[in-house]
């Protein structure tokens, strides 16, 4: 099956070389089409998005649900002004707001209700993707990259499937599965 082409394929690669000249942490999330399609498939009118690098991710996410918008924070200041730009020069500024800062504080200044929550800030945190849960509106989606990192998986399925709570968010891990083994939601 033939891959879909990305509209903004310039900006992953752009998020690529930034990141060797610079030796940050500006990783692009491997398929922006996917988030598309995810955006698309959810109806999402709302996405929230943590770890914006160079706005690859933002803007994928708004090109595949034409009617949303989203907020998407980092805490680099040279990431949000480079997104800033990218976002511009897309044409997408009006539906995309960059905020820049520490994810939790940023986050608790915002009003629940997204469809969608992304998180690709780096190793996942517990508390993190609670807060990620807590805004999303019953039945959203919560896509989470990097469980892999440092070993997170268990503790952040607790924290989003912890057995007092009704599951309101469906997960999608990218690099390790949903539920780890012996586990049921």
């Amino acid at each position: 099956m033939k891959k879909p082409s990305d509209p903004f394929a310039k900006i992953r690669s752009a998020t690529n070389e930034h990141r060797a000249q610079h030796g940050c942490t500006a990783y692009p999330y491997d398929d922006g089409p996917l988030l598309s399609a995810l955006a698309a498939t959810a109806h999402a009118r709302r996405i929230l998005e943590l770890g914006t690098a160079l706005g690859y991710t933002a803007l994928s996410f708004a090109y595949g649900a034409p009617d949303s918008t989203v907020d998407t924070i980092d805490r680099d200041e040279e990431h949000v002004q480079l997104a800033r730009d990218n976002i511009a020069a897309a044409t997408f500024d009006h539906r995309i707001t960059v905020h820049h800062g520490e994810f939790a504080k940023v986050l608790s200044t915002l009003d629940p209700g997204y469809d969608v929550a992304f998180f690709d800030g780096g190793t996942p945190m517990p508390t993190l993707h609670a807060g990620l849960r807590g805004l999303l509106r019953t039945g959203g989606l919560l896509i989470t990259a990097n469980l892999n990192h440092g070993g997170a998986a268990d503790t952040v399925y607790k924290a989003l499937f912890d057995a007092r709570r009704k599951v309101r968010a469906t997960l999608v891990a990218h690099g390790q599965l949903a539920e780890p083994a012996g586990r049921t939601a």
